[in-house]
């Protein structure tokens, strides 16, 4: 028999969906310091990276066959492909590539890798309505923001549930994004994060399975379906993110609404985005670091008895086993505060363009990947994306 439940609510929070959707519709193209438009030069490379290196993988020619079945229309090419397919298909197989190595870029505040559902669904939208590279840019800073600032609202009682946060937030962020490169009003960006709030994508039970690269697809897809159908007048709640019933309080007990609004378009997220150089969770990057710094001081494997770590305990929960049968004896000790690759410690751009190069060079050449390069860093300046997408087909 059917029960009514009493759940405690927030029944004032502020218009938290209308104050997004004014953001990111009226913010002004650059309006931030060049130091966050480098940012987001930094955050597209490394996305773009990631997709073309993974773009061969057995989960994106999964995707790619179950796509075909719907006989896509060829609006948009897949990063890292030949194919050409729907823009909400490419957005699905950019975000799936783009995870598929655990290599993307992360925001450490929350966990949240904030590129593969915005830029997955961006660069398929641009290729088809044909936008300037500055408008991708402004709507990657702009989607990033929205998607960070909804994660910081609810992390980390929503990840703690069980929820994986990257795609229950990626479709906001995606939504926000395209409606920004679409040119939609304040009333139709609300309407496509209304829409896009009710497709939350996620479980972290599924994290060691091809549906864990999913949920950053899916999110893409969710978030540019999202927008298209708000420019054409879908409608959706003007208060769907802050609601009683609306996305933040129905998937966390938290909802921190300060975390949205504080220094609203003078903060930005994506200059706390970070960008890995192991291919693996964040998480185990400091261990990792370890054994290299180890390793440069001359430390051999066969001078190896034992080795100790003292971790976070998301470490023992996401990458292993707390007490494995066997192993060494030993006595060595490093101890790493801040990984490479974490705030503290930047990957440089150097680094980057290396990492790119590991992922790129055996899906599209050496030569053509230092073109995609260059085009990635003059993306802000650039008339159009095509050149750019043809340098990414293999």
């Amino acid at each position: 028999m059917a029960t009514n439940t009493t759940v405690v609510a927030d029944h004032n929070a502020p218009a938290v969906t209308q104050i997004l959707a004014e953001f990111v519709a009226t913010h002004p193209s650059k309006g931030w310091s060049d130091a966050v438009d480098h940012e987001a030069h930094r955050t597209f490379l490394n996305w773009l990276g990631c997709a073309i290196g993974a773009s061969d993988h057995a989960a994106a020619r999964a995707a790619l066959a179950a796509v075909n079945m719907l006989q896509p229309a060829p609006q948009a090419s897949i990063a890292g492909r030949k194919d050409r397919v729907d823009m909400a298909s490419a957005a699905l197989i950019n975000g799936i590539t783009s995870h598929t190595f655990d290599f993307d870029d992360t925001h450490l505040k929350t966990i949240i890798h904030p590129a593969g559902p915005v830029a997955s669904a961006l660069l398929p939208l641009a290729e088809h309505i044909g936008a300037m590279g500055r408008e991708v840019i402004d709507a990657l800073v702009l989607g990033i923001d929205v998607a960070c600032r909804m994660g910081n609202t609810v992390y980390p009682e929503h990840y703690d549930r069980g929820w994986h946060i990257t795609g229950t937030t990626g479709m906001l962020g995606s939504a926000a994004a395209c409606a920004r490169l679409l040119k939609l009003n304040t009333q139709q960006t609300a309407m496509a994060l209304g829409i896009a709030a009710s497709q939350p994508i996620g479980l972290r039970e599924q994290f060691g399975t091809m549906t864990k690269p999913f949920h950053p697809g899916g999110a893409a897809r969710a978030g540019l379906m999202s927008a298209l159908m708000a420019k054409h007048g879908f409608t959706s709640s003007g208060k769907a993110l802050e609601a009683p019933r609306g996305w933040a309080q129905v998937v966390s007990s938290k909802y921190n609404w300060n975390e949205v609004t504080d220094e609203l378009g003078k903060r930005f997220e994506i200059s706390f985005n970070t960008y890995k150089p192991f291919a693996c969770g964040i998480v185990i990057h400091p261990s990792i670091d370890a054994c290299v710094q180890l390793r440069e001081q001359g430390v051999k494997a066969e001078d190896v008895e034992r080795i100790e770590l003292r971790v976070h305990s998301l470490v023992l929960e996401l990458t292993g086993k707390k007490e494995p049968a066997d192993g060494l004896q030993g006595k060595i000790h490093v101890f790493v505060e801040h990984a490479i690759g974490s705030v503290q410690r930047p990957m440089t751009d150097a680094a980057l363009e290396a990492k790119f190069h590991g992922m790129s060079d055996v899906v599209i050449g050496a030569d053509k990947t230092n073109a995609l390069l260059k085009a990635c860093w003059g993306l802000g300046q650039a008339t159009d994306v095509q050149a750019l997408v043809a340098l990414t087909q293999a």
